[in-house]
């Protein structure tokens, strides 16, 4: 097995809550060395063990002047900042990305805000939600007889933050090795989540039409792409978008009247009629094993406990165990796979300051600098 392809890189995590974390995590796993750096009368965290796997923590009081030149060590050796505070934060501590490359010029420094470093915006506070609404999610989100729906998974923090940081950060490492210098990598969770808008703005731009809630191809709209519930109350989902899916449901099901109409909006409600009540038939457990040997893009809306007991994200590692100091846990896997140098789970998540005391013995601290540097309060 090869070396983790990112095993020589070091970042500095200085960020909280969720879109920092995960992006941190997705790096972690593939072998970078992350240092977590959370204030010691401050330890704010979502508490999720995936998000501190992998990774060590220190915590440090950065608005101290000991804090300070503690930090300003670790900057001199790092390859990668990442923070997610509100805009000039890391200014007024005297840390952002001009301060930081005169002291390293090849530090990669990423900042993951809601709204951008810069634009009428940019001091705006907000979460997943707000940027979703502001990007035009959220408007066609949901039935079309209801209000917009709030997605259950955090869109904006993680596709349009976590996921779009990690791409920039490995960006510029990659550049790095061209020019010798690092960059600023500015992550706004609001253009995000703006791109990931691609498909039904592309729609509009080119017809002029706006997206209704609950009207469009892949919202349910169409019988053809619609969950259905089941006898016993559960549902299952069908995704027979492409024509030779579609012809393939309706011949199961001996429709074959229904095959032209596919996207006939005056046989629309008639045809849903149809696969609701037919689907009310059987429970779920029966039409996975009638249908799922079909090739028709059908399968069950399981529940969160299912689904990590389901053998296919079972085969794929995205369940995996390790021994802890407080017995053997699971975790979610990496979504990342690697034939020669896969993520793997290397250390459970740190406890809060657990390495402190190794990191500053590894930047020259004796002891005895170490215990003055917690009777002031600057570590934990």
């Amino acid at each position: 097995m090869a070396a983790p392809p990112l095993g020589r890189f070091r970042m500095l995590d200085l960020s909280r809550q969720l879109p920092g974390p995960f992006c941190s995590t997705l790096l972690a796993d593939l072998g970078m060395d992350v240092l977590v750096i959370t204030a010691p009368r401050d330890p704010f965290g979502i508490g999720i063990p995936f998000l501190a796997r992998n990774k060590r923590s220190m915590m440090l009081d950065l608005k101290t002047a000991a804090g300070r030149e503690v930090f300003l060590r670790l900057v001199d050796g790092a390859d990668v900042l990442l923070e997610g505070f509100r805009p000039g934060v890391m200014k007024r501590l005297g840390f952002d990305w001009d301060a930081l490359r005169e002291r390293n010029p090849r530090l990669v420094y990423c900042a993951i805000s809601g709204y951008g470093q810069d634009g009428p915006y940019r001091d705006k506070v907000g979460h997943d939600v707000n940027y979703l609404g502001y990007a035009g999610v959220l408007e066609y989100a949901g039935a079309p007889d209801g209000g917009p729906m709030i997605p259950p998974v955090q869109v904006a923090d993680v596709g349009a933050g976590s996921l779009m940081a990690a791409v920039g950060i490995l960006s510029a490492l990659m550049a790095r090795e061209e020019t010798g210098r690092g960059q600023m990598v500015d992550i706004s969770m609001l253009d995000g989540a703006a791109a990931w808008n691609v498909c039904h703005q592309t729609i509009h731009w080119y017809s002029g039409q706006l997206p209704k809630r609950g009207k469009e191809q892949l919202t349910g709209h169409w019988p053809c792409y619609h969950v259905y519930e089941t006898r016993d109350g559960r549902w299952v989902t069908v995704g027979a978008y492409e024509p030779h899916f579609w012809s393939t449901l309706c011949r199961r099901f001996g429709r074959v009247d229904f095959i032209p109409d596919q996207f006939s909006e005056s046989r629309r409600d008639e045809m849903l009629a149809f696969f609701r009540a037919a689907f009310r038939e059987k429970t779920m457990a029966e039409w996975l094993a009638e249908l799922e040997p079909l090739d028709i893009c059908f399968g069950p809306v399981l529940n969160i406990e299912e689904a990590y007991d389901d053998p296919q994200l079972r085969h794929r590692g995205m369940v995996v165990e390790m021994d802890t100091p407080s017995g053997r846990q699971r975790y979610i896997g990496s979504p990342v796979k690697l034939s020669d140098a896969p993520a793997t789970l290397r250390t459970p998540p740190a406890a809060l300051g657990e390495h402190t005391d190794a990191v500053l013995r590894d930047l020259g601290y004796t002891p005895g600098d170490i215990a003055s540097l917690r009777a002031q309060g600057v570590i934990a």
